[in-house]
């Protein structure tokens, strides 16, 4: 058995219930896949950042940040839609993130476990979910209105361009809080599979997004649990698998 880091552990359920809440959006925008895509934006920083031998993170958010504004910033002068932009942005990131990334990185950068944070990160990670959280609750009619009748939102007063560019901010940053457990090729699960169980179990906006929320604290509590008595297995792919058993339980459960 191996010991669990406490702050790993807090970070990593703020983190999903973070996830669920914003995927229960990301969800209903129809832009759910958007999440495993905008990860691999990270890719390019996390590959520099390994091989000038500085904080991965740092250069994770660097490239997701800058990305996330690319995407904005086509999609407002192109006209193309999130999805095409998004889809552009990741192919290069992808190609170059290959290209600067460490062989001997590779694996860290794809799924996650190049940092256990001490209690200045986890302070970090503590204020970015704070802030996804803030930004949910604050914006949460304003995204529904949006979603549903963008002419009546245009009407009340509702900059649509700029709460998408928000939306798209935090997205990244849930995104990126994600990348230390996950790494670039699953943070996208967090983001998609917890919603989708939420969309299965829920009636209504509320229990949608609480089921969202829950769903992913428990696949998280759960996969630090078997990697506690089982170290031999990746958390990061043991938290995505344990994510995808729920799923299929809430399809089981509807049915019956």
């Amino acid at each position: 058995m191996t010991t669990i880091n406490l702050y790993s552990l807090v970070l990593a359920i703020l983190t999903a219930g973070s996830a669920g809440l914003v995927g229960s959006f990301a969800l209903m925008k129809r832009m759910s896949l958007a999440g495993d895509v905008i990860s691999h934006i990270a890719l390019p920083g996390l590959g520099l950042a390994f091989l000038f031998k500085i904080n991965p993170l740092i250069g994770g958010a660097a490239t997701l940040f800058l990305g996330t504004l690319l995407i904005w910033q086509l999609g407002k002068k192109t006209a193309l839609s999130t999805e095409t932009t998004i889809g552009v942005v990741f192919a290069a990131s992808v190609a170059i993130g290959a290209l600067v990334t460490p062989t001997e990185d590779l694996i860290e950068a794809l799924f996650g476990g190049f940092q256990k944070p001490a209690l200045p990160g986890f302070l970090i990670g503590f204020l970015a979910t704070l802030v996804i959280l803030v930004f949910v609750f604050k914006f949460k009619n304003k995204l529904i209105l949006g979603l549903f009748s963008p002419e009546l939102a245009s009407a009340t007063g509702v900059n649509l361009n700029r709460l998408n560019l928000y939306f798209l901010l935090i997205f990244s940053l849930t995104v990126w809080l994600g990348l230390q457990f996950l790494g670039a090729l699953l943070v996208g699960a967090l983001i998609i599979i917890p919603a989708a169980i939420g969309r299965q179990l829920a009636h209504n906006l509320g229990t949608f997004l609480t089921a969202s929320a829950l769903s992913g604290a428990l696949s998280v509590v759960l996969g630090f649990l078997i990697n506690y008595f089982y170290p031999n297995l990746a958390l990061g792919p043991t938290i995505v698998s344990i994510s995808a058993l729920l799923f299929v339980l809430s399809l089981l459960r509807k049915k019956a």
